[in-house]
Parts: C-alpha cells; sequence; structure tokens
C-alpha cells in the first residue's frame, strides 16, 4: 500500500510506502518460504491443509475416545531470548517455547496434538525467523505434536530492530476419566523426580541480574559487550562455555509422561517452573497433605552452583527461582514407583524417587496443600 506525504503548501512531495514505516512485506514472505521446510517436519496424520492458510485445521478422530477433553496452554520463553540475542543464536529459544506450552498440557494427561506460534519482532530478518521456527519444528517432533500455523508479526518503533518475543498455545486431549490432578493424589503415593537440562526457561530476570548487570540498551539483547565475552567463556565446572549453558534447550518430558501414565498409576504430575520445585509441586498435593522432598537424592547441576556463587543468592532464593536440576515430577502409586524410574531411566531420562505424601503435620485441613523440601543436597 502507497500513500503520499504532502508539503507545508499541500502539494504532494514524495511517494511512500508500507516498506517506509517500518514493515517489509516481502521479507515476510521471504520468511514463510525459509520456514515451510521446518514446519514439513512438524506434523500429524490429522493435520489438514499446510503452511499458508488463515487457520490452521486438524481433524480430531473422536472414534478414538469415549468422552474427549480439549486441553489448553499458552506461553512464552521470557529474557531467556536476551541472551539468545547476544549470542546471535536463535534456534534453541523454539524448543523452550514448545517445551513451556506440552509439558504444562501434560501434567493433566493430555496428549499434546497441535501448536501455533506467535512471533512479535522490530525488524523481520527471514534468516533469523527461519532459525526461530526450526527449533520451533524440533520441539514438536520431540513432544510428538503438529504446528498447524502461527504469526510473525513486524513492530517497527515499537520494538528495537533486533527485538523479538515469542508466545504459543497448545492444544492436546485426554479423556475425562482420566485427567490427573490433587484429587487423585493421596498419603502414601511417591514423588518421582526427573531431571532438568539445565535453567530450562525461568529465572532468567535473576541471571541477567547476576552476569551482566544494568541493560545497555543499543546492545544485543541489552547485554554489555564484557557480558557477552562473559557468554563466550569457558568455564570448567560447566564443561562449556557461560554461554552454552544458559542457552541449553528445555527437556520436554510430554512423551515420557505420557509413557508412564500409559504403564502406570499416575495420580499426578507437576512441571517444575517458574516459583521453583516446592511452590509447583504444591499445585497438585491436595488439602490435609504435604509433599517432603529430600534434597539429599540429588546434586544440582553446576550451572546452578556457579549462579549462586556469582551472585551471592541464597539457597532459599535459588529454590524459589530456579527449578535446582528438577523439570518435571510423578507423583505416583507407591507399588509403582520403582518401575516408574526404570521406565523413564530406558527411555533416557535420569529419573529418582525423591519424596513422598504425607498427611500435614498439625493435622490441619488448609484450603490447599502443600510441599517441601528437607535436608541437604548431596
Amino acid at each position: 500500500m502507497t500513500g503520499a506525504v504532502t508539503d507545508g503548501a499541500g502539494g504532494s512531495a514524495r511517494s511512500v510506502s508500507y516498506r517506509d514505516a517500518g514493515v517489509d512485506v516481502e521479507a515476510g514472505d521471504r520468511a514463510v518460504q525459509l520456514m515451510r521446510q521446518h514446519v514439513a517436519r512438524a506434523t500429524r496424520p490429522e493435520v489438514v491443509g499446510s503452511l499458508g492458510g488463515f487457520a490452521g485445521l486438524f481433524a480430531l478422530d473422536v472414534a478414538r475416545y469415549r468422552r474427549p477433553l480439549l486441553a489448553s496452554s499458552t506461553d512464552g520463553v521470557g529474557t531467556k531470548i536476551a541472551v539468545a540475542r547476544a549470542m546471535d543464536t536463535h534456534d534453541t529459544v523454539g524448543i523452550d517455547l514448545v517445551a513451556m506450552v506440552v509439558d504444562d498440557l501434560v501434567v493433566c494427561g493430555a496428549e499434546p496434538l497441535f501448536l501455533l506460534d506467535y512471533i512479535a519482532c522490530g525488524s523481520l530478518e527471514p534468516g533469523r525467523i527461519a532459525s526461530i521456527v526450526s527449533g520451533i519444528a524440533s520441539g514438536c517432533e520431540q513432544a510428538g505434536c503438529a504446528l498447524v500455523g502461527g504469526e510473525t508479526a513486524e513492530h517497527p518503533g515499537l520494538m528495537g530492530s533486533d527485538d523479538y518475543d515469542l508466545a504459543a498455545t497448545g492444544v492436546g486431549v485426554v479423556e475425562a476419566d482420566a485427567v490427573l490432578g490433587p484429587e487423585l493424589v493421596r498419603q502414601g503415593d511417591v514423588v518421582v523426580a526427573m531431571a532438568s537440562s539445565g535453567l530450562h526457561s525461568n529465572g532468567f530476570s535473576l541471571v541477567r541480574h547476576i552476569l551482566f548487570g544494568p541493560v545497555e540498551p543499543g546492545q544485543p539483547g541489552g547485554v554489555s559487550v564484557a557480558g557477552r565475552a562473559l557468554l563466550a567463556g569457558y568455564e570448567e565446572a560447566l564443561g562449556g562455555t557461560v554461554g552454552q549453558a544458559l542457552l541449553a534447550p528445555t527437556r520436554i518430558y510430554a512423551r515420557d509422561c505420557l509413557a508412564v501414565n500409559a504403564a502406570a498409576e499416575v495420580h499426578a504430575f507437576a512441571h517444575i517452573t517458574g516459583g521453583g520445585l516446592a511452590a509447583n509441586l504444591a499445585r497438585v498435593i491436595p488439602p490435609g497433605a504435604v509433599a517432603t522432598v529430600e534434597r539429599s537424592t540429588w546434586r544440582p547441576p553446576a550451572v546452578f552452583g556457579f549462579l549462586a556463587e556469582r551472585g551471592g543468592v541464597s539457597e532459599a532464593d535459588m529454590e524459589a527461582t530456579f527449578n535446582q536440576g528438577v523439570g518435571m515430577v510423578a507423583v505416583v502409586a507407591a507399588d509403582d514407583a520403582a518401575a516408574v524410574v526404570r521406565l523413564l531411566t530406558d527411555r533416557g531420562v535420569a529419573a529418582w524417587i525423591a519424596g513422598g505424601i504425607e498427611a500435614q503435620p498439625d493435622g490441619g485441613k488448609p484450603q490447599s496443600g502443600s510441599a517441601r523440601l528437607v535436608g541437604a543436597y548431596r
């Protein structure tokens, strides 16, 4: 679309276009062409049509279910994107985006079916957008869900030319009589912990505060030259650079949790995100009960100690901000706990019995359940 800008006398001075306003439609078309190959990998037989339509179509086979419930979840990656921008590495945050959505869906027992993404940017650079989408497609492959569509929006003037943000919404399905949650959890159940792959996608505002200090406008991700040098520096304790440790993609547990749910008596899952292990586990504990988790059953990965030492962060603040090495928890019947650990281990997920469900020590009936960490880490 073009228009005219007039001079002060009312005469036409020059013609202007959408590109003059900061929006490059042709770049958007190039980005779509580049991402097609990635989206094609992230599909399922139920997907109808292809990339480029106004809506994503998915033919749910209702004959497979007695009483299907659709589950939905939406999330983003948060300020981890600042680290990705500082390192000019953009594919891993796409995996993070999928993980944040599908691992919330599976908590209720739902199988993730499809996902739609939203990418907002200051200036649309096709190669970078394609890199982000390649990560999203990889995450969908890991989760077994389809990427049926999305939106890329260019916001010149509202966002810096190097800025972008990500969000996604996913939909899953679960039988109405198979929904997991606190209603099923009972005293005597066992807490099985699943190892995280690192920080996942939470707590990065604190990470940035510890490592980089104030945001520096005009720098990639707001990270100074010194901060970017720190990211590129090798740390023996981390087994790689600081940046590699921070950008390690979030583990996607969806298929593993579905396998566990099919093989054992699972009462609840808890996805350990913002707020840490105790706060997220408490969300699936019924009133009158408490989940007690023994710190002595695992040692947090080195990246957590690195941040705690570098920033002088207390254990309480670390546990209230980060996952500390546990990315997902299953609450299972005691008789099935050992088999669940073996199954997860066979699937390549480090897992262990971390605690159990007990009555509240005071015998009271609070409005909600609780969770606590006791003892010291290994």
